[in-house]
Order: structure tokens, then C-alpha cells, then sequence
């Protein structure tokens, strides 16, 4: 019931400019590792899986592909488990407005057992689901789940699934096994599963992504190519894509539709540190009075 009332305060704070919905879905990530020696050949000394990170977005293949060249930012995760040059690719599809949100799931120190991501938030406009994490140790190898639609065939979010998790040598490092050297390939090769020693073309694990709940959240067409990035923020949010003259007002409301604080116009970057971490929407309002309203999430 609370819930409910929420949100119908919510529709009746913005309905003078709402023109459809637009609703958010929150999930739960678990991978679940079963890394073994019977079906992997061994669980070497020191095995572990980098952070799972990843992104939200609107076309599959965005970020990697099977059969194409890996980025440098796929690169740098699956030979030293490094996520920083692969944060900017991700953060370089949320400007042009391709992404929508930076992933960045715990590690896990063992081999075998379970990276947990809960309370994942995802956009309709955004279904797309790309995870990445390195097989450590190893030469190039990683698992990863790549741009799968939480979206069914009528536009409905799924409420679960389990999908089996493989390992693709990401083809920029020639080692044959976990504990290899360093040998780099050259020229660079496209990503391929591996089926061969070690692995054997078994499963390293699963990935069970288990909807949590729906809510619809308002937009509004006229402000359809603003994009508010990053999101989930520390508290630092750029607006891209309106001119800045355009723009009348920024106004931040919490889940109970409380205005907790507000910006007049001044550039295309503003400052809600102030604010404690959690769940917000973010209004902005041109100077014609249109809306755009976005689920913002501060960490």
C-alpha cells in the first residue's frame, strides 16, 4: 500500500506534462562459478574472477563481440583484470547516448562460488545487458554475457533466468594455459570460445538474473535526447544535449515525491553531493515548460 501511494503521488507531482511512461526495472545479477578440475583440468593456486562489470544499453554487440577484434578496454579486463580503460568506453556510449549506466559488480577470491550484483537498475530504453570478468589466472580469458535483452518479445521485462556462462580467449594474449607467460599474439585475433585445454568447452558457471520489481517512471518526448550521465553518480550529474539557455530548472525529488533540492541554470554539470546516497528523481524543466524526469541513483 505504501509503495502504491508513492507512486501515485509521484504520476499526480508530474502529470501536467506527461505524456507516456517509461518504467525501470530492478534486478538481481548472481554468477555463480563452478570452476573445477573434473570439467576445467585444474582450479590453479590463486584462482579468482576480477570484477564483474558491465554496462546497460540499446544495441547488442555494443561493447564485444564473438568473431570481432576485442576492445582495449576488453583487453585490459581479460589479461590483468584492469576495468579502467573499459569504464571510459562504457562512459564514451553514455555521452552519445548508446549506454545508459557503468556496471561495476564485486570480484570474488576463489574459484568456484558466487559475484553477486543486487539492485541493478535498468531502463526501458536501455535493455541490453553486457557482463565481463577475467578467468585470473589466465592469459586473455574471460566469462562474459553479452548485450542479453531483459526484454521479452511483447516488451515485457523477464522475471527470470539462468544462462550459461563460457570462456572466450579475448585473442590478444597466445598462452595455452592458466599459468602462461606472457606471449602476445600478433596480429590480434577475434574473440572465440575456448574448447580446448583447459577448458573444454564447458561451462565455467551461470548467470541467474531474477526481476526484483517494475516501476514507471514519467518521460517526456520533448526532452527525448537529454541524457543525465553518470547514473548510478557519487553526486556529480552532467546534462547532455539541451542548450544550457534552454534550461529553466533541475529539481530533485525523493521517493515519497518530497522536492529535496533544486539548481537554476548554470552549466551542463551539477553538484548533489550534498545529497546522501539512494534512490531520486531527477526533473528538468526548459524554459517552455516541458519535462524530462529520470530515476537517479546516488551511491
Amino acid at each position: 500500500m505504501k509503495r502504491t501511494t508513492t507512486l501515485l503521488l509521484l504520476l499526480t507531482l508530474f502529470h501536467q506534462t506527461i505524456v507516456r511512461s517509461q518504467s525501470t526495472a530492478t534486478y538481481t545479477v548472481t554468477f555463480n562459478s563452478i570452476w573445477n578440475a573434473s570439467d576445467h583440468s585444474s582450479v590453479p593456486i590463486g584462482a579468482h574472477w576480477s570484477k564483474l562489470v558491465g554496462a546497460t544499453h540499446k544495441t547488442p554487440n555494443t561493447f564485444l563481440e564473438l568473431g570481432q577484434l576485442a576492445t582495449t578496454g576488453i583487453k585490459n579486463v581479460a589479461e590483468f583484470g584492469s576495468n579502467a580503460v573499459f569504464n571510459n568506453e562504457v562512459n564514451t556510449k553514455i555521452s552519445n547516448g548508446e549506454a545508459n549506466q557503468y556496471i561495476n559488480g564485486p570480484s570474488l577470491g576463489m574459484g568456484p562460488g558466487n559475484i553477486i550484483i543486487q539492485n541493478l537498475q535498468v531502463d526501458q530504453k536501455f535493455p541490453l545487458l553486457t557482463l565481463v570478468s577475467m578467468v585470473a589466472p589466465s592469459p586473455d580469458w574471460i566469462v562474459a554475457l553479452n548485450g542479453y535483452n531483459l526484454l521479452d518479445a511483447m516488451g515485457n521485462w523477464k522475471t527470470s533466468v539462468v544462462l550459461d556462462a563460457f570462456v572466450y580467449d579475448a585473442g590478444t594474449d597466445s598462452g595455452s594455459n592458466y599459468n602462461s607467460g606472457n606471449v602476445v599474439t600478433s596480429p590480434f585475433e577475434p574473440i572465440s570460445k575456448i574448447n580446448s585445454f583447459p577448458i573444454n568447452g564447458n561451462k565455467m558457471g551461470t548467470f541467474t538474473i531474477t526481476l526484483q520489481s517494475v516501476l514507471s517512471v514519467p518521460s517526456d518526448n520533448a526532452l527525448e535526447t537529454v541524457h543525465i550521465y553518470p547514473n548510478p553518480t557519487e553526486g556529480i550529474v552532467h546534462v547532455q544535449n539541451m542548450d544550457i539557455n534552454e534550461l529553466k530548472e533541475i529539481q530533485v525529488y525523493n521517493l515519497l515525491g518530497k522536492m529535496v533540492t533544486s539548481r537554476k541554470k548554470g552549466s551542463s554539470e551539477y553538484d548533489f553531493t550534498d545529497l546522501n546516497p539512494g534512490i531520486y528523481f531527477l526533473k528538468i524543466t526548459s524554459k517552455d515548460n516541458n519535462h524530462k524526469v529520470q530515476r537517479l541513483i546516488i551511491q
